[in-house]
């Protein structure tokens, strides 16, 4: 916290206030919550000409409508113009078909990653440029900042034209709320125009200028887990699209101690397996390591350590801490460097391998642990100093400098 808090937006954060010119026109994704009717609210308090969009996507609950609804209602408030664009079917192929994709294939795909790439700052941001924007605007959580002075020699080297600005994505100053998470496909030229207004407030502190302004969102209850699923749990809504399978889980022993309904319905870490049977066969105890004197009190639960959608078998160990949890490397690929050059930091031509020490995350809300980016030929590896709990592939893993500027990321392999 910074002191006593004060609602006063002559003192805006100075990744809103970037070369701002006088009525420069900001579209602003509202998506009828809190975060981004105050994003909108600060802009035109800074004098934007500011343009509220509500990006109308599929939905399985119906709350679009309301939500809809909401961000008319804040835009009236506001006194400015409101539009309803339609991506729906854009929503579909990009980004559930994707998701749907990518469990079938065995991996566990991140839809808020590909709709920020597709959607928000892809349509939303391709059409409102289009359209006469200067700058796009949303509800993130996350900070943006011109490079001024840091590594200006490497940054000319990059660029070439050292006129060039070059902008770095930060984590949001409320760490409990951070987004850049999600945010690590990004390029130079998306962070030249975006702006993130609340990146420097704390959660309580949005909140208090909604309430203090009036906004009819001020109280509303922040969106949790898949936007478009709402209350639809992932698994029911996969097996619309993929077919149940009994299948075998295996210890890491090998021994069979249960059935699933299907390997493709589960990720790595995965505690509750949906199931009753988990048991110890005949002899299986043994084949454990397990005492037969141990009763079902002293069981351990367990995770899903491996998955393998070909035999439709999953490999569960017993117990949160156990070693088959745990991975030290991992391999990456479409790798998207926010600001590459960072990387021109070390080359080795011998043997053509890059290395930069960063601190990374394999899971969002993860704590960031030490880690080294390795580049050898096409191949990036990500290595850390200790290793790290349910690595799943086709998550994220991100990078951030000890400065908290978010260097990139990529899809674990």
């Amino acid at each position: 916290m910074r002191g006593q808090f004060q609602y006063n937006t002559t003192a805006m954060k100075s990744n809103v206030l970037q070369n701002k010119k006088a009525a420069q026109r900001v579209f602003v994704a509202m998506s009828g919550g809190v975060d981004s009717s105050v994003a909108a609210l600060l802009l035109r308090n800074e004098g934007y000409d500011v343009v509220g969009v509500f990006m109308r996507c599929y939905n399985l609950d119906g709350c679009a409508e309301r939500d809809a609804e909401d961000a008319r209602r804040v835009a009236e408030k506001l006194s400015i113009p409101f539009y309803v664009w339609d991506f729906e079917d854009e929503y579909k192929k990009k980004v559930v078909k994707y998701m749907v994709d990518g469990y079938r294939k065995g991996i566990t795909p991140n839809p808020d990653v590909m709709c920020n790439k597709e959607i928000k700052f892809g349509l939303f941001f391709e059409r409102s440029l289009a359209l006469g924007a200067d700058y796009v605007a949303t509800g993130h959580y996350a900070q943006v900042r011109e490079l001024k002075t840091l590594r200006r020699r490497r940054i000319r080297l990059w660029r070439k034209n050292s006129k060039l600005k070059t902008f770095g994505l930060f984590q949001a100053q409320d760490k409990n709320k951070d987004q850049s998470y999600f945010l690590w496909t990004l390029t130079q030229d998306q962070l030249a125009r975006c702006l993130f207004p609340i990146g420097e407030y704390l959660k309580p502190e949005v909140r208090a200028i909604a309430r203090k302004a009036g906004l009819p969102t001020a109280d509303k209850k922040d969106s949790q887990g898949i936007c478009f699923l709402g209350d639809v749990s992932i698994t029911d809504f996969l097996k619309k699209y993929i077919r149940t399978k009994r299948g075998n889980i295996l210890a890491t022993s090998g021994a069979k101690i249960g059935e699933h309904d299907g390997a493709y319905f589960y990720t790595i870490g995965q505690r509750h397996l949906g199931i009753s049977n988990i048991k110890y066969p005949a002899g299986g105890e043994a084949r454990m390591g397990r005492q037969k004197s141990k009763t079902k009190r002293d069981a351990k639960p367990f995770y899903v350590a491996e998955k393998d959608v070909k035999t439709n078998t999953l490999v569960v160990a017993e117990g949160k801490d156990n070693k088959e949890l745990y991975k030290k490397e991992i391999e990456l690929t479409d790798l998207n460097l926010i600001n590459p050059s960072y990387f021109l930091i070390r080359a080795n031509k011998k043997i053509r391998r890059h290395e930069l020490r960063v601190l990374a995350r394999v899971r969002y809300r993860q704590p960031l642990s030490a880690a080294k980016v390795m580049g050898q030929g096409s191949g990036v590896k990500l290595i850390f100093a200790k290793p790290q709990k349910f690595v799943a592939p086709g998550q994220s893993a991100v990078f951030y400098s000890k400065r908290g500027e978010l260097l990139g990321g990529g899809i674990i392999l």
